[in-house]
């Protein structure tokens, strides 16, 4: 899986929207980056960018934003109702998928040191990329604002992170974050009482509601010994709530803001407001999600709902999203479209048409063509994720069969195991034509001096080394669908028997065929230690192989000659 971050850069301009655009017309520059979203506000005089990509391409993005920034947006003359200090005032990197927090700081810091490096910028690093205690709280950071900059840098115990202790009128400084992806989502009732969703609001948001002295809504509030309320907690973390009636709908709305949905998921904060809502006669008639959600959000709260059915969660993605969808009601107010909503499918890039995308039809058609790729490396592949699909089919039949409901769960874990395999076989369908055009590119560079023909024969070997284990990735993850295979031959529903049968030889056949594709590439290579025991371990998976789809085939075969 790629690994994906998002930038959030908050602008200290949002009125003048030819400056922003000279902004994000530098994010547009850099390969691998989606802009997502421009939110200008007036009053604030402040835009909140939004952009995607893989994390090396999204630092590079933000670092001409800043720098774009830096020379159009003059701080002298900035007026604002935000707090602000900087002419980019935040630059928070957010982890999204195949990333964690920890290498998300790693890259916070990195793009921290280049502003300051390279753009002359005074950089203070918060929340999870703070470098102390007290920095953490962006509060904390932008204390004194830009009015009150140039004392504070003169403070020793405000030195900046990164960058010269020096004010910059023009510029001011620049706070660079690591945080939690936030997602605002907004739950639906069927009441038009303000009153009362801001009650649900309450029994729901981390903060909870004031301690009251008798009566729980009129009764005089209780204060600590510092003059403060006395809070009750309510009853998520990571949330923060408010009750509204909107207009447009006429209806009341829970608006929320999941400030860390690793700690409450979207389908946690939906089903504790709809629990809380029918405690005081209300019901949820629906939700919807504000801006982008990642994909595994989505999964989530699919499989969460299924497992709430008693089915099971070893289906396709397409499938976990339209349950999730329906479940929380987020098509209600208008259609939910996962390539619009969900943060990796607007980065897909539609332009470049993978193998896994064509019909069967098409990939027929283009693996019997003159060109060399797709070749046997991908087909292999592909039979390796139909022998997996197979064996997944077996297990959500089992799940479902009449008589067997309290085994629901022991087969859904075997469809979830089956289409972990099956997805990552298919992934391997591309990868392994990709490893093929990689050794053509090298073969194609040039080798007039003797420089180049030296830098040509090691990009050749090192593209060879990867064409060698990418069909040897492929043998792993398929001999590891024996296992789905033959649970589902053995102990799944009998009227599919035959299924798991063929699906053991599809992996069979499909390990057999990566197997030639790792001989062919190596045969120039065995003398290196590491392509020799590449060589060595598959030869034990052939013969493991072999042995398991016959002893799976002649289960199969007494059972349905019975």
């Amino acid at each position: 899986m790629n690994q994906i971050i998002e930038c959030v850069p908050n602008f200290s301009e949002g009125q003048d929207m030819k400056i922003i655009k000279q902004i994000t017309d530098q994010i547009g520059t850099v390969e691998g980056v989606k802009l997502l979203d421009v939110d200008p506000g007036k009053a604030t005089n402040r835009t909140v960018v939004t952009f995607v990509g893989e994390p090396e391409a999204v630092v590079e993005a933000a670092l001409l934003a800043v720098k774009k920034a830096s020379e159009i947006i003059d701080m002298t003359k900035h007026k604002g109702e935000h707090p602000r200090f900087g002419a980019t005032d935040v630059c928070p990197l957010v982890p999204v998928s195949g990333i964690s927090m920890e290498e998300t700081v790693e890259y916070a810091h990195k793009l921290a040191e280049r502003i300051g490096d390279e753009i002359g910028i005074p950089v203070y690093c918060y929340e999870n990329a703070a470098l102390t205690g007290e920095r953490r709280n962006l509060a904390n950071v932008r204390s004194g604002e830009y009015e009150g900059l140039k004392e504070k840098l003169a403070n020793p115990a405000w030195k900046p992170d990164f960058g010269p202790a020096e004010f910059v009128s023009r510029t001011g400084a620049i706070a660079v974050g690591a945080r939690d992806f936030l997602v605002a989502y907004n739950i639906n009732l069927n009441t038009t009482s303000t009153r009362r969703a801001n009650a649900i609001a309450f029994d729901v948001r981390e903060r909870g509601r004031a301690k009251r002295e008798g009566h729980p809504l009129t009764g005089k509030i209780v204060k600590n010994e510092q003059g403060n309320p006395v809070m009750i907690p309510g009853t998520l973390k990571a949330v923060k709530a408010i009750g509204w009636f909107i207009e447009e709908y006429g209806v009341a709305q829970i608006s929320m803001n999941l400030t860390n949905i690793a700690v409450t998921p979207v389908h946690i904060a939906f089903d504790e407001v709809c629990n809380n809502a029918n405690a005081r006669g209300i019901r949820v008639t629906g939700s919807e999600l504000v801006g982008l959600v990642p994909l595994n959000a989505m999964l989530e709260a699919g499989r969460y709902f299924l497992r709430k059915q008693k089915m099971s969660t070893g289906v396709s993605a397409k499938e976990l999203i339209r349950i999730a969808v329906k479940s929380m009601g987020l098509d209600e107010l208008g259609p939910f479209n996962p390539d619009e909503k969900i943060i990796e499918y607007q980065l897909s890039n539609t332009d470049k048409k993978q193998l896994i995308d064509l019909s069967l039809q098409d990939f027929m058609d283009e693996t019997a063509s003159e060109s060399p790729a797709p070749g046997g490396g991908s087909v292999s592949a592909y039979m390796g994720s139909l022998g997996a699909a197979l064996a997944t089919m077996v297990a959500n039949l089992s799940s479902h069969k009449r008589g067997w409901d309290d085994r629901w769960e022991e087969f859904s874990d075997w469809a979830e195991r089956g289409k972990v395999i099956q997805n990552k076989l298919l992934n391997l369908v591309d990868e392994d034509t990709q490893a093929f055009n990689a050794i053509m590119a090298a073969f194609g560079l040039p080798k007039k001096s003797k420089e180049e023909q030296e830098a040509r024969q090691k990009s050749i070997e090192l593209a060879t080394i990867h064409a060698i284990r990418v069909p040897f990735e492929v043998m792993k993850t398929a001999y590891e669908g024996f296992e789905v295979a033959e649970a589902m031959a053995t102990k799944g529903n009998p009227n599919s028997v035959s299924d798991a049968g063929v699906g053991a030889l599809a992996l069979h056949a499909c390990i057999e065929g990566a197997w030639l594709n790792v001989k062919i590439n190596a045969a120039e290579l065995q003398e290196n230690p590491q392509i020799q025991e590449i060589l060595t371990e598959g030869k034990e998976l052939v013969r493991n192989s072999e042995s398991d789809k016959n002893r799976i085939v002649d289960y199969v075969n007494m059972q349905i000659s019975q």
